[in-house]
């Protein structure tokens, strides 16, 4: 399909402090203008769909215990939008100037009170941005993977989250799959988790 204009103005519809919506002037196939509205964490100037650049916005968390890589840590945390717990990975927002995986020694600590080493040797490409619910938003994540230990609390933790830390094992994160709510990111590594070695837990970032 040929290259053409797919936004042709945009109007930002709220002002809030972590994520706002956006109607854009947009062109279906047929050259007709309709609205698609969608959710961002930066401001004007720098949305995805003005500079085209893929940047991380956030981290998501792949921890497993470093004495026992058998096990991962997991969250079960409400979430307002389906008014219902959900287990999920911990995550969470890069602050200015930082690098992802400082990013995620922060947040693993805030969410959980473990200690986090990041794991850095695999495939510079895997460790870039992937864009996530693209439909909906240009949020931007990288998955930093590494090792937790320490003894969890969510002591940390803000007066509006409401968060258990899980260590799991293989047989609950199965249990977990089956018949827990599970974010898509998390559902889509507990996978990755269930067929790993515990004398190389990442092996599965080999993918030469």
């Amino acid at each position: 399909m040929a290259n053409r204009e797919h936004i042709l103005g945009l109007t930002k519809q709220t002002d809030n402090k972590f994520l706002n919506m956006y109607a854009a002037d947009a062109v279906d196939n047929n050259g007709d203008g309709f609205e698609y509205y969608f959710a961002t964490r930066r401001e004007d100037g720098d949305l995805m769909c003005q500079t085209g650049e893929l940047k991380a916005d956030g981290i998501v968390i792949y921890p497993v215990l470093k004495y026992d890589p058998s096990k991962i840590v997991l969250l079960r945390q409400f979430r307002y939008p389906v008014n219902a717990y959900i287990y999920e990975l911990p995550a969470g927002l890069i602050d200015p100037g930082e690098e992802p995986e400082e990013a995620a020694v922060r947040e693993l600590c805030e969410e959980t009170g473990l200690v986090f080493e990041p794991f850095t040797d695999y495939d510079e490409g895997l460790k870039r941005p992937f864009v996530q619910c693209q439909g909906l938003a240009d949020e931007c994540v990288v998955t930093v993977y590494g090792y937790a230990s320490g003894t969890p609390t969510s002591s940390c933790c803000e007066e509006t989250e409401d968060i258990e830390v899980v260590i799991a094992d293989k047989e609950e994160v199965k249990r977990i799959l089956r018949e827990e709510i599970v974010s898509m990111r998390a559902g889509y590594l507990l996978m990755q988790f269930l067929k790993s070695d515990r004398d190389n837990p990442f092996g599965f970032l080999d993918i030469r």
